[in-house]
């Protein structure tokens, strides 16, 4: 049997709507299963729903035979209600410059330590790969993200010195009248940089960029322009101001949103806003609904989220206000 059902549109249709659990497993196994709901395990379809405990059970009898609808998704094995998992996933989706975890914990009520765990889950849905090239104008700049040589003790100073010394480096490609991309990245470097330039963009595209040193040579394959900021920021058509206001709209989301976050976690951030400025012309329940998609085939755990970062806690080694 197919699984039809209504979507809502707006914040408050989606709190009515998401308030009923019953409600909101039915939206999500719609989602899943379009067809009617499958065993994960063997694939049967002639699965039988018991209601009292909100799961399917298989006809075969094999381990895992009952099984709910956050099985294979960011919500498995949480015992936070799928209500406020949807509730949380679109507030992530649909904020401009992101939402706080506190500010999740107070809407949803649960812990700051839940909703942030939460929140790093849905980012990784949020995440969205393709192996298509960018064409036709592309801006490629750089930026670094870490905090203000002022705001620093003085022995983060001395250890640290003036400039981008010490703090993370992030690159942008921008298809003009298109997507976005950013990638944390070790150094600006030629060898760094010059390589996702070929991988991202198709060959004999025009490719915008500032001076910097490290794009030098990418003529061979592209057509290359640069502006040098010490003289002009556009000259024609060739600029970088369509990437310039990503990093504005990323660092206010850091600055003014998160204030502080993990150096080690920061391409999480930059996930989910990509994805909200790839999707920023849709309205808020289409948006929704294709940061709901990517939740199935995904799995983080908080043991492997913080032991890749040394057991530190949310706030713990934190990249500063940018």
């Amino acid at each position: 049997m197919k699984n039809e059902i209504r979507k809502p549109e707006t914040l408050i249709e989606a709190i009515q709507f998401f308030g009923d659990e019953d409600m909101a497993i039915q939206f999500l196994a719609g989602v899943r299963w379009p067809e009617g709901a499958k065993c994960p395990v063997c694939g049967r379809t002639d699965v039988v729903y018991l209601a009292k405990q909100r799961r399917w059970q298989c006809k075969s009898v094999h381990q895992h035979r009952q099984f709910s609808v956050k099985v294979g998704t960011i919500f498995e094995d949480s015992a936070v209600t799928l209500g406020k998992w949807l509730i949380a996933l679109w507030m992530e989706a649909n904020s401009k410059n992101s939402i706080s975890s506190y500010e999740v914990s107070r809407a949803i009520k649960v812990t700051q330590k839940t909703a942030w765990f939460m929140q790093q889950r849905i980012r990784l849905a949020l995440q969205q790969g393709t192996f298509t090239k960018m064409t036709g104008e592309v801006e490629v700049d750089e930026t670094f993200v870490g905090g203000k040589f002022r705001n620093m003790h003085a022995s983060a100073q001395r250890a640290k010195g003036r400039g981008s010394v010490g703090k993370a480096v992030v690159m942008g490609l921008l298809q003009r009248h298109g997507e976005v991309r950013a990638i944390v990245v070790d150094n600006t470097r030629r060898r760094t940089l010059q390589p996702h330039v070929r991988t991202h963009v198709e060959k004999g595209s025009h490719v915008y960029t500032d001076a910097l040193r490290s794009y030098s040579g990418l003529n061979a394959e592209f057509l290359h322009e640069f502006i040098d900021h010490a003289e002009c920021y556009v000259r024609g058509n060739v600029h970088t101001n369509g990437l310039e206001n990503f990093w504005s709209l990323f660092k206010r989301c850091i600055k003014g949103t998160h204030v502080s976050i993990e150096p080690f976690h920061l391409f999480r951030y930059l996930d989910a806003e990509t994805f909200r400025f790839n999707n920023r012309k849709i309205h808020d329940g289409e948006r929704f609904n294709i940061g709901l998609r990517g939740v199935s085939g995904k799995r983080l755990t908080y043991k492997a989220l913080i032991s890749e970062t040394g057991g530190l806690l949310p706030n713990d080694n934190a990249v500063g206000n940018v």
